[in-house]
């Protein structure tokens, strides 16, 4: 198949097959716990969806000496040392996908941009086309960048060819805990505590990338 047959995802042939369940990779990236707990809400809230799911987290680049000297972040990479991180199989594998990662400058964390950086390769092979997106992100103060952080994230997206399924305004639990309709976004104070109550939001999002991905898996069959 040539390049624009890999990008479009089109094929001279279609078997009839049973729909397998929603295959979602929740990829996060967290220095102190708050993106890792919003990960496995979203996990919770696919699974309860029916989806098959896989917590991932992005290859940590910090120098060690930097991560010592944080005995928060520290305790947080020394707790999730069993977590397996993100490789490009996974995004492969992956119909859908939740990004839960902090908010830097307005941008998102090096650390994931350094991954999605080497995604290249997926990207021209077509690999990346038509699968599901969602993110969510965190910050320390109400205007410190979440909406940019996601819609930064987004950007990518678009060049993989990526289906953007934010939760809009979708449900009523979306307005108690901020109304953020890019993707749940949370502020957290100076000893790592969530303001707001995010949980509920964070679990209708997900299912909500769940359900869009079905859709779009049942449409390719």
């Amino acid at each position: 198949m040539g390049f624009l047959g890999k990008l479009f995802g089109t094929s001279s042939t279609k078997e009839e097959t049973k729909m397998e369940n929603v295959k979602l990779a929740v990829i996060y990236y967290s220095s102190s716990g708050t993106n890792y707990q919003m990960a496995q809400w979203a996990a919770e809230g696919a699974k309860e969806a029916g989806a098959e799911v896989k917590v991932l987290k992005v290859p940590e680049t910090a120098p060690q000496a930097a991560i010592d000297s944080n005995p928060a972040w520290k305790a947080h990479v020394e707790a999730t040392k069993s977590v397996p991180e993100v490789t490009l199989n996974d995004l492969e594998w992956a119909d859908a996908i939740v990004f839960s990662i902090p908010t830097r400058f307005g941008n998102v964390p090096g650390q994931v941009k350094q991954f999605l950086d080497t995604t290249g390769g997926l990207w021209f092979n077509g690999k990346l086309a038509n699968k599901v997106v969602s993110a969510m992100t965190s910050a320390q103060n109400p205007h410190g960048g979440q909406e940019q952080t996601i819609l930064s994230l987004y950007t990518t997206m678009h060049h993989w060819g990526a289906i953007i399924a934010s939760p809009g305004y979708t449900d009523p639990v979306i307005f108690g805990s901020g109304g953020n309709p890019y993707g749940t976004s949370v502020t957290v104070d100076q000893d790592g505590n969530m303001i707001e109550d995010v949980q509920a939001t964070v679990k209708h999002q997900a299912k909500r990338t769940v359900t869009v991905a079905e859709w779009v898996k049942k449409g390719n069959q």
